[in-house]
């Protein structure tokens, strides 16, 4: 950001405006500067005002270069003040060199927090700054980066004292451990939910593998307990994805001022009336969506057919890329997506067709029509497709369910070792990412192995894709196993859980 302007006289004390007999600075940006940016003049007008700094009548040009990428957010606010006072003589322009500056300005000129600090931070420490300025309220989001000094500053007046050497700020520490220790801090655990082998099983695979997966069952069986749990089973956030997820957070203003780092995978489960901008991103000024936010963790779509067809739709993508591409006139982002997708359906309209305990009112017609809101290509990208039915009362009856989150992750976790192991840092990490000759080599079947899924694909009519996905799941359960090679048994296995597929189609 440039600022240039003809100034009267130099800003050198700092003396109250003198508004009598003195005619007032008028500010020109240029640059595409949306609604917050150009109401920015304002905001710095007053606040150099109320910090005891003397503006004196000129006319002011803020160009905000490169010209053709949007700027919008408060955080000019800050370095446009110093912009100012610099250009003006306020204090030698050479102490701004090598700081970046953020910020929103109060009318009194205190400093207020803003989004997007930990994207800034890495920026800034990755051209090798002298260091960051920014409001306290945003110092512990940005001390996550190691090797840059960090400086929260309260106002403008602090942060001028500070460029001139007339005050101190220390600079921000984080406590990086502590906080690593509260990945093991969960308050849910698979030992609350009692029978369910079955669709825990499930859970299991899809956690180990990284594969999609949807719960069908009538209301009451636990679908959304089950759900709920995941995140207490799949592998801890390492500290590099641990940064992705909160960069997207502080990108979408939904990082809490009190956690510096999100140190747990993410569970989100929007309301099935979500629009499609809520859901995979966008808007007028593009944003994350639940997607997004759902980045290295887990997107639960509960009553999966109420959703909006298009929004389920426009899933394909990131469920196959792992990315979400948002395409505006001005602007063109891309936000990651590398989720685990876990929904919940019942099995009709009125939910009972599979309730042994009550009567199904719906007709083979209404079954049809609610489950072809999900249409195949969709299907198709769901791994695991589980039956949840009723809990029996000898079930419920038991204190505890038969297996806890703990013993659950370290399955898990041996099984992914063993993935880590055998795929090295090329090509895919899990097995969910296998594809083409990935998918030959590592999942090599015997005339006995491909005679029975010949069979099975013939009979169910699986799709190319179904059968890629089926090949996928027996890999992770064999990994789970401890085999090296596919046996009949984990084709078996995993062609039970495509459940939609062994109904026909819908």
């Amino acid at each position: 950001m440039r600022v240039a302007g003809s100034f009267e006289a130099p800003l050198g004390e700092r003396k109250p405006i003198k508004r009598r007999g003195h005619k007032s600075s008028t500010m020109v940006m240029v640059g595409l500067a949306e609604g917050a940016v150009r109401e920015a003049k304002e905001r710095v007008f007053a606040a150099l005002k109320n910090s005891g700094f003397r503006l004196p009548p000129s006319r002011i040009t803020v160009n905000l270069a490169p010209a053709d990428v949007r700027k919008e957010g408060s955080a000019y606010d800050l370095p446009l003040a110093l912009g100012l006072l610099a250009a003006s003589g306020a204090f030698p322009a050479e102490r701004l060199e090598g700081f970046f500056f953020a910020g929103e300005l109060s009318l009194t000129g205190e400093l207020k927090p803003v989004e997007g600090v930990l994207p800034l931070a890495i920026r800034a420490r990755d051209e090798g700054a002298r260091g960051l300025v920014l409001p306290v309220a945003n110092a512990a989001e940005a001390a996550v980066v190691k090797g840059l000094p960090v400086f929260g500053a309260e106002s403008l007046g602090l942060t001028v004292a500070f460029l001139l050497g007339e005050a101190e700020i220390e600079p921000a520490t984080l406590d990086i451990d502590t906080l690593w220790d509260k990945r093991r801090d969960f308050l849910l655990d698979y030992a609350d939910v009692k029978g369910q082998e079955h669709a825990k099983r499930a859970i299991e695979i899809a956690a180990a593998g990284g594969h999609n997966l949807l719960f069908i069952g009538p209301p009451g069986s636990g679908k959304t307990m089950l759900a709920q749990r995941i995140p207490t089973v799949l592998p801890p956030l390492r500290f590099e994805e641990a940064l992705e997820v909160t960069k997207i957070y502080s990108v979408a203003g939904q990082l809490p001022r009190d956690q510096a780092l999100i140190v747990t995978r993410p569970f989100r489960s929007p309301h099935h009336t979500i629009s499609d901008a809520g859901l995979v991103g966008g808007g007028t000024y593009p944003r994350p969506g639940e997607v997004s936010l759902s980045h290295r963790g887990v997107l639960f779509l509960d009553e999966l057919p109420e959703f909006k067809k298009h929004a389920l739709e426009v899933l394909r993508q990131p469920l196959e890329d792992g990315m979400v591409t948002i395409s505006r006139a001005a602007v063109a982002l891309t936000y990651p997506a590398d989720i685990m997708l876990v929904a919940a359906m019942n099995p009709c309209q009125c939910g009972y067709l599979t309730d042994d305990r009550h009567p199904c009112t719906c007709t083979p017609q209404s079954v049809q029509r609610y489950r072809a809101k999900l249409s195949g290509p969709l299907l198709d990208r769901i791994d695991l497709q589980v039956e949840v039915p009723a809990v029996p009362y000898k079930d419920l009856k038991e204190t505890r369910g038969s297996v806890d989150s703990a013993t659950m992750r370290a399955r898990i976790a041996k099984a992914r070792s063993v993935q880590a192991e055998r795929y090295g840092d090329s090509g895919p990490h899990i097995n969910s990412e296998l594809s083409g000759s990935a998918l030959e080599k590592h999942c090599r079947l015997s005339r006995p192995e491909h005679d029975f899924l010949e069979q099975a694909v013939k009979k169910l009519g699986l799709s190319a894709r179904a059968y890629t996905r089926v090949l996928r799941i027996a890999r992770t359960i064999a990994d789970l196993d401890g085999a090296e090679t596919l046996a009949v048994n984990h084709l078996a296995e995993a062609i039970n859980y495509r459940s939609m597929d062994r109904q026909g189609p819908a």
